[in-house]
């Protein structure tokens, strides 16, 4: 049972939306979380950029085949599936809903969560490390550009132009890039102190996700949103997380590779970034509509780390038997 049990950065999530809603931010308040919101953005890239080594892109960096595909999954497949479920429109939800399933679909791939789950599992975790670090880095030009592709906006919404593009470099790239070219002088320091790190990411997302629905409030966004729109919003997560699965894990075992790769594009090409997707549509999107937009995202966000619990248990179960299997196999072999 313990593995339905709610993500803590979860929980925290709910925490942050209630107080927004009850005590959201005015006045001379919504100029100082902003500037709070941009400054906790800068120092999560750039704490992002010190913790990834050299050696962990260069590790796994081999599997040529396994990458090509997750980045498919992640930039192409995932984003036709969302453009599909728009088109579609097969729930009753609001256009405003539709777009936050569209702008989840174009993110990339969660880091942490991917490794974790991708190890639990008895995956490739080399090759996740360079897949879920390429990824979570190529989306900060990539995704950008899939918002003015992809979703067809107009200047009152999400602008794939130039000035947003350099809006992502200067608040994600740049910082992203310090940190990384910091390493020598601060990467022992990073390692002593992950757990301080982990805390600035969360620290980061909650103060997004405060302002963005302390906006949202003072614009009627619980007038817009309901209980069963949430129940649609979760119906329609696992419909298309069930979807990315059944066609990576096909895919997998189509073109021959190895448990431990399959594993790995299981986790790596399936999940969405709460902690890229958050900080972005902050800049890509006017302050009215973040809320609602990153809405789907943070209810995809849960959804994708329960089913992907159970997927990586299940799999740790089935390698442990197997293991367990393979000395009473041999035992007979040996007395011949």
């Amino acid at each position: 049972m313990g593995i339905f049990r709610i993500d803590p950065l979860m929980l925290k999530l709910i925490i942050t939306v209630l107080l927004a809603t009850f005590l959201p931010a005015r006045g001379p308040f919504v100029e100082i979380f902003q500037w709070l919101t941009t400054a906790a953005i800068a120092l999560l890239f750039f704490m992002h950029g010190a913790k990834l080594s050299r050696e962990k892109i260069i590790a796994g960096g081999s599997h040529w085949r396994l990458h090509l595909w997750v980045m498919f999954s992640t930039f192409v497949m995932f984003p036709a599936l969302g453009v599909l479920l728009v088109w579609w429109h097969p729930l009753p939800l609001s256009s405003e809903i539709y777009t936050g399933f569209l702008y989840l679909s174009i993110l990339p791939a969660t880091v942490q969560s991917s490794i974790a789950l991708t190890s639990l599992a008895g995956g490739n975790v080399a090759a996740a490390v360079c897949s879920a670090s390429a990824s979570s880095l190529l989306g900060v030009f990539i995704s950008p550009l899939l918002v003015g592709l992809v979703m067809n906006v107009h200047n009152d919404a999400a602008s794939g132009n130039l000035e947003q593009i350099g809006k992502i470099m200067l608040q994600l790239l740049v910082p992203f890039v310090l940190g990384h070219l910091s390493r020598r002088w601060i990467a022992g320091w990073v390692e002593k102190h992950r757990g301080l790190i982990g805390k600035t990411d969360q620290a980061s997302i909650l103060l997004v996700v405060y302002s963005a629905f302390s906006e949202a409030v003072v614009n009627c966004i619980w007038h817009r949103v309901g209980a069963m729109t949430l129940l649609w919003i979760v119906m329609g997560s696992l419909g298309l997380l069930f979807v990315v699965l059944l066609i990576n894990l096909c895919a997998a075992r189509l073109f021959g590779f190895k448990r431990p790769d399959e594993i790995t594009i299981l986790f790596c090409g399936s999940k969405k970034s709460l902690a890229n997707g958050v900080p972005m549509a902050n800049i890509l999107f006017p302050s009215a509509a973040v809320g609602i937009i990153v809405l789907p995202l943070m209810i995809f966000h849960q959804v994708q780390l329960m089913i992907c619990s159970i997927l990586a248990q299940r799999y740790k179960r089935a390698s442990e038997k197997q293991h367990n299997s393979q000395p009473a196999t041999s035992q007979p072999e040996m007395q011949k």
